[in-house]
């Protein structure tokens, strides 16, 4: 059996005087696709920066890609792949440069981070807008971009908001 790539028990988090998690238990198992539905303001949001590493939970624990989120961030953060609700990508640069980018950011030799890119752009049918100014891309080709670039150091495992 693949081990678990998310395990969250009990977690909870308020804000202020609003409770956003009441003790929250999730298990998703390796090479599965997961949805987290609920209505606005039910927390999806709120899980998944926590397990993101970019929030705290008041109390319970979870793991992604089997590191505690709270005791190893760092650990965390290497083996996540992350495209939030709006797209991200510097809109000066190229689609190219920036998956390139990301990929140096993730410490890729630029030999790799240049064939990850052109593999992506190939994958997510960019490569005719690829040397294009973000600026000048619609909003599903930054969309797409974004999902791109969420991918370049091929994380274990892949959050969507």
């Amino acid at each position: 059996m693949p081990p678990d790539a998310i395990r969250a028990e009990g977690l909870t988090k308020t804000f202020k005087k609003t409770r956003a998690l009441r003790g929250v238990d999730l298990r998703v198992r390796a090479g599965t696709v997961t949805g987290l539905l609920g209505r606005n303001g039910a927390g999806k949001t709120t899980v998944l920066r926590i397990l993101t590493t970019l929030l705290l939970p008041d109390s319970g624990r979870a793991e992604v890609a089997g590191f505690d989120v709270v005791a190893h961030p760092q650990r965390v953060r290497a083996r996540i792949g992350v495209t939030g609700q709006s797209a991200t990508m510097d809109e000066l640069l190229t689609g190219r440069q920036n998956l390139e980018t990301i990929g140096r950011l993730f410490h890729l030799p630029a030999a790799l981070a240049r064939r990850r890119a052109d593999e992506l752009l190939e994958r997510f049918e960019m490569t005719d807008a690829a040397g294009r100014l973000v600026k000048t891309y619609s909003g599903g080709m930054r969309r797409r971009l974004d999902l791109a670039a969420s991918l370049v150091a091929e994380p274990p495992v892949l959050f969507l908001d």
